[in-house]
């Protein structure tokens, strides 16, 4: 099988960062003093430039997944709901007697931020399985007592069989068993119990960071022509090289303001930032004394999903579809949403060909365009191909972003190849409007408010190009966003990795 080399050019930074820098081409090249070539002569210039990379932007993909809105606070909090279900794993079957058990459920243990609580009443029935064997019993909750980081549930099957035959000998002990609640049983006349239970929710949090660019050309330069025409990617063309520029800088940004949202890390107190802000140009002298208020950085997608997400290794598509069949499986636990859209790398996205391509009609389970309004041609448009398997529908394309070779693309091995995402909305809670909302599970809050709209800032500084701000003969362009991601039910979401 042959095998081609490819080549991706140069990514090498092809901009200079120089103050007042010379922003124009210049074809003088000979030695000083001499008549060189362009002086002399009529050159055979081509007046453009020849797009050899294509449309560079690599923005547009936190467009099509989710929405912005504004928000007034230096930390947006969300909250999310636990399961409704009484269940536990990590259970340990710890005591026998006279056909009772004492299982220890590892409640009122600390884990992360919040706590276990207990949840399980006598006269609670439960089904307890052992995920090794698949021995599976049930039983009927007799007492509960707390015993330190735990709980001790005394339990009483229904069968003549008794506890150890979950799989392991009593004597020994059995871990890693589950439990879980499937109802109550009371006898005629009595009352309902002294138990009730709390619902508990888990509560996530981001923060803004700000997000700052420029681009700075002196008075001369403004007014100095080209023989090449310049065109940017939002039209604009002419022979003043500024032009191109300044359209790059912005654009540059603009990819900027959505790479921070994916590729964001939040700052660990022990890190070498936190420690070291006030080495850093932006953060010197800012509240120095508080040592890491500062350097706090913000989540992005990838951490996001990481931390509180689905991890797929390895996804092997053209082996056939039992690799998809085990996210699917995973979906199920969790949210069960039944539109996804799949962000992938050129090489994960071929998997997916491949492993559709085995399947009968190319699909599995048929084609599916719903979230394009049934329509084809929509989605197509857009670069998505759908298909269903089970219960859920699908929309893959090839994301830019991963195979660009300036960022996470042309890399041997990338430990990310892709994303699935949960479209639609979730209900939320508003604490401004008093009421419950819908919000994408992918959004991005900016700060804004009656006085400063910080979503995308553009303003001009100097004596050049219209601004008269200060004595310096230059053009000063600035841009400022302040932003971050709200990752909502991240659960429901999946990183593929390599």
């Amino acid at each position: 099988m042959g095998q081609i080399a490819p080549v991706f050019g140069s990514i090498v930074p092809s901009q200079t960062q120089l103050p007042l820098a010379n922003n124009y081409l210049a074809f003088n090249t000979a030695a000083a003093g001499a008549n060189d070539f362009a002086q002399q002569y009529l050159p055979e210039v081509y007046e453009a430039e020849v797009e050899r990379y294509g449309n560079r932007t690599l923005s547009g993909f936190l467009k099509m997944v989710g929405a912005e809105m504004p928000m007034t606070s230096d930390q947006v909090i969300w909250s999310e709901q636990n399961r409704l279900h009484i269940s536990y794993t990590g259970c340990t079957l710890t005591g026998p007697g006279a056909g009772t058990f004492v299982f220890s459920v590892p409640t009122n243990a600390a884990v992360g931020a919040a706590s276990i609580k207990n949840a399980i009443a006598p006269n609670d029935t439960i089904v307890v399985m052992n995920p090794t064997t698949g021995v599976t019993l049930k039983g009927i909750v007799g007492a509960v007592a707390a015993n330190g980081a735990l709980t001790n549930v005394t339990a009483y099957p229904f069968t003549t069989a008794n506890w150890d035959t979950l799989g392991i000998a009593a004597a020994a002990g059995a871990s890693g068993l589950k439990i879980f609640v499937y109802g109550s049983l009371f006898a005629k006349g009595t009352g309902s119990g002294n138990f009730s239970v709390q619902p508990q929710f888990t509560q996530y949090s981001n923060q803004p960071i700000i997000i700052k660019d420029r681009f700075e050309i002196n008075g001369s330069d403004m007014a100095q022509i080209g023989w090449v025409e310049v065109a940017t990617e939002d039209g604009t063309s002419g022979y003043l090289w500024y032009l191109k520029s300044e359209s790059e800088t912005r654009l540059r940004f603009d990819d900027y303001l959505e790479m921070a949202m994916v590729e964001g890390e939040l700052a660990n107190a022990a890190g070498g930032f936190a420690a070291q802000q006030a080495n850093v140009p932006g953060f010197n002298g800012v509240n120095a004394a508080a040592g890491s208020i500062n350097a706090h950085g913000t989540e992005g997608l990838f951490q996001a999903i990481t931390n509180r997400g689905n991890i797929m290794s390895g996804f092997q598509g053209a082996t056939g579809i039992s690799d998809f069949d085990q996210i699917l499986k995973n979906l199920d636990t969790q949210g069960a949403i039944e539109e996804n859209m799949l962000f992938l790398n050129r090489d994960t996205d071929l998997e997916f060909d491949d492993m559709l391509g085995q399947i009968s009609a190319g699909q599995a389970g048929g084609t599916a365009y719903g979230l394009f309004e049934n329509s084809e041609d929509m989605a197509l448009n857009l670069g998505f191909s759908g298909f269903r398997r089970g219960s859920y529908d699908f929309y893959k394309t090839s994301w830019k972003y991963l195979n660009d070779a300036s960022t996470r693309g042309a890399v041997a091995v990338n430990n990310i190849d892709g994303v699935l995402i949960p479209a639609g909305t979730s209900t939320v809670y508003d604490q401004i409007l008093g009421t419950n909302i819908r919000r994408p599970f992918l959004h991005v809050r900016y700060r804004a408010s009656q006085g400063d709209d910080r979503r995308y800032k553009n303003w001009i500084t100097g004596t050049a190009g219209g601004a008269y701000t200060s004595e310096i003969d230059s053009m000063i362009v600035n841009w400022l966003s302040e932003r971050c991601l709200v990752t909502q039910a991240a659960n429901n979401f999946v990183l593929f990795q390599s």
